[in-house]
Parts: structure tokens; C-alpha cells; sequence
């Protein structure tokens, strides 16, 4: 009888230090992706940048022109699958003047960011889409 708990007791023991544990996948910082960083270009503002990545996790105290994106995943499988990520923004006179780390810089990120071309655009659109709307209400109006 008592060899037999010991035997059972010695199975639950040995079945406790098994590798099959599950654990979660820790993710932790600003998860970035390579279609957001392609947005980017020199001249932007940081609200511009900030509304494309979100908020920095890191600023640095001294110097508020350095944004530092960090992105670290810790598996639950093993190290082997464990991810780190970084990158990390300049500015000057709060705008995009260069950028470096795990991600490659689209072609354009060198191309000078026009906001008189963008608002340019803007107006067009809002003039076609104004123009649209005026062309609906005569037709609702007039009764056709």
C-alpha cells in the first residue's frame, strides 16, 4: 500500500517540474509596423508624427527632441522567439530631421514634408465634395 503512494506521489512530483507550462507571451512598449514608418518624412511636426506612431514611450529629459519607440515581446515558448525593437526620432526646431533603428526608412522619408501641398489637397477635396453636395440639394429641392 505504501509503496504505491509513493509511486503515485513520485509521478505527481516529477509531472510537476515538466517543461509544459504555459506561458503568455509578454508584449511590452509601442508595437510599430514597417507601413507606419514608410508614412514618415523630413519636416514633419511631432504632433504629425505622433498622430502616425503614437506616443513615444521614452523622452528624454534633457533633450525633448529625441522620441525613443522601444517594442520588446518575451515569449512564453522560449528565448528564441523573444523580439526587441527600437527606433528612435530627432528633431529640430520641432521638426523630423532624421530617424534610425530596426526598421527600414521608406525612399521619400528624405523628400521635404509640403503642408501647403497637403492643404492644397485638402481644398480640393472639400470643394469637390461641396460642389457634390450643392448638386444634390437642387436636385432635392427642385423636386426631380
Amino acid at each position: 500500500m505504501y509503496f504505491r503512494v509513493a509511486i503515485i506521489i513520485t509521478a505527481l512530483t516529477l509531472s510537476a517540474c515538466s517543461s509544459w507550462v504555459f506561458r503568455y507571451d509578454v508584449p511590452q512598449g509601442n508595437y510599430l509596423e514597417q507601413k507606419s514608418i514608410d508614412k514618415l518624412q523630413v519636416g514633419m511636426t511631432k504632433e504629425q508624427v505622433k498622430f502616425i506612431l503614437g506616443s513615444p514611450v521614452v523622452v528624454d529629459a534633457f533633450n525633448d527632441d529625441t522620441w525613443s519607440y522601444v517594442y520588446k515581446l518575451k515569449s512564453g515558448r522560449s528565448k528564441d522567439f523573444d523580439i526587441k525593437k527600437q527606433f528612435i526620432i530627432n528633431f529640430s526646431d520641432d521638426k523630423l530631421i532624421s530617424a534610425a533603428g530596426n526598421f527600414k526608412l521608406s525612399d521619400k522619408f528624405n523628400t521635404p514634408f509640403n503642408t501647403t501641398a497637403v492643404t492644397e489637397e485638402l481644398d480640393n477635396t472639400n470643394k469637390a465634395n461641396l460642389d457634390q453636395n450643392t448638386s444634390v440639394k437642387h436636385k432635392v429641392t427642385s423636386g426631380k
